[in-house]
């Protein structure tokens, strides 16, 4: 099932869902989730074995059950938070509810493992390149 919201614009429907991105997205798309989620951010989760994100919904957990839908092991989903009108590091912070798992040695919101945040950002600076991450 996708996540989708229902809005009326101009007397149409139309639907916006979760944005499972395997290939490179541009700033418009990023900044049309912004707008239609959470305006001045956009949540993420990256699938580090897959290789692909899933942007957008209210909380870290729709994406991430978006990602599972679609084949996705928990093991392998980590949250992060993507800021459209910024640049380079300040772009991207790697904290969300879905990252507390002390069975897999993280304890906080905050990725704390260096090996997965660097998968993490590997894969993000892929799928939205004009970052600069």
């Amino acid at each position: 099932m996708c996540i989708k919201r229902r809005h009326t614009q101009c007397g149409t429907m139309y639907s916006v869902e979760i944005l499972v991105a395997r290939e490179p997205i541009n700033k418009k798309m990023l900044e049309a989730l912004a707008k239609e989620w959470h305006f001045s951010l956009v949540k993420g989760v990256v699938d580090i074995e897959r290789g692909y994100i899933a942007l957008g919904g209210e909380w870290h957990m729709d994406a991430n059950n978006r990602l599972i839908e679609e084949g996705s092991r928990q093991e392998h989903l980590w949250g992060f938070n993507i800021y459209p009108k910024e640049h380079g590091n300040a772009a991207i912070e790697y904290i969300s509810l879905i990252n507390i798992r002390p069975a897999q040695g993280n304890r906080s919101m905050e990725v704390a493992s260096e090996e997965v945040r660097m998968s993490m950002h590997n894969v993000v600076a892929r799928i939205i390149p004009f970052l600069g991450l």
